[in-house]
């Protein structure tokens, strides 16, 4: 037996078709937890997630077969719907990880922002926290652990991505918040990932002919961009009982980045 043990566990992971959420779904999976997904669109991606999910090995720990539920979890229906689904197919809800976000690669100054991206950046990043979990929360009835995606631009904000660092910012306050209404019963803790190696970082790691990456992790005093399971596995820890005594934290996951001005 690993030493994080989630089997008997049923895990839902909003965002779960690439990057963090589907490194996430499947670290989930490996320590026996039966997992949801959601995903918007990719759906030839999110089929791929859960094939790997089931190839761990997964259903050998006793877990159900793993399953994606198409939604828009920015819409508060949509993710009603996607805890309905994972409750309807596997009886319960234990774990919920609120990964589902967006950020804009191009610099745009807040006098020349849209009222489109700014409300774009809202309802995908902070309208889908809330009702992913409120929904979470109502159908956690013996308990549970709530694992939110924010970031370093929360604690050190961000020009040009303001809205980006606005609505982190507010993950880490609604974090705390919850954490003491969800208590005793329900952990609630967030994770703050600085540079990712996924898709989403691609525009700027190519910047200046390549060299965009090499200037990031020069400015990471642990010199490296974070991959997918490095951020994966302080959720999983999270999520664990490992991390039983653990509420209304923002782990920092991002190389010491944090730390720098």
């Amino acid at each position: 037996m690993s030493l994080v043990d989630l089997s008997s566990k049923v895990a839902l992971v909003t965002g779960g078709s690439r990057g963090i959420g589907a490194a996430t779904a499947k670290m989930l999976a490996r320590a026996g937890a039966t997992v949801a997904m959601t995903y918007r669109t990719r759906k030839d991606d999110a089929d791929r997630v859960v094939a790997e999910m089931y190839a761990t090995g997964s259903n050998d720990a006793g877990a159900d077969k793993p399953m994606a539920v198409q939604a828009d979890v920015s819409q508060a229906d949509d993710c009603e719907r996607a805890v309905a689904e994972t409750v309807e197919a596997f009886g319960r809800l234990d774990i919920f990880v609120a990964n589902a976000g967006i950020w804009i690669p191009e610099e745009t100054a807040v006098r020349e922002m849209s009222d489109d991206q700014w409300r774009a950046t809202l309802s995908v990043n902070l309208d889908s926290i809330f009702y992913g979990s409120r929904a979470a929360l109502r159908a956690m009835e013996d308990g549970g652990r709530i694992v939110i995606v924010s970031s370093t631009a929360a604690q050190r904000g961000e020009a040009y991505h303001a809205d980006y660092a606005a609505t982190k910012g507010a993950v880490n306050s609604f974090v705390k918040s919850l954490a003491g209404e969800a208590a005793p019963n329900i952990n609630v803790n967030a994770v703050a990932p600085g540079w990712v190696d996924t898709e989403m970082c691609e525009v700027p790691f190519g910047r200046h002919a390549g060299d965009g990456r090499r200037e990031i992790e020069e400015g990471i005093p642990l010199r490296r961009v974070a991959g997918e399971d490095d951020i994966a596995g302080p959720i999983v820890f999270l999520c664990s009982d490992l991390a039983r005594h653990i509420t209304g934290e923002i782990l920092n996951v991002n190389g010491g980045s944090v730390l720098c001005g």
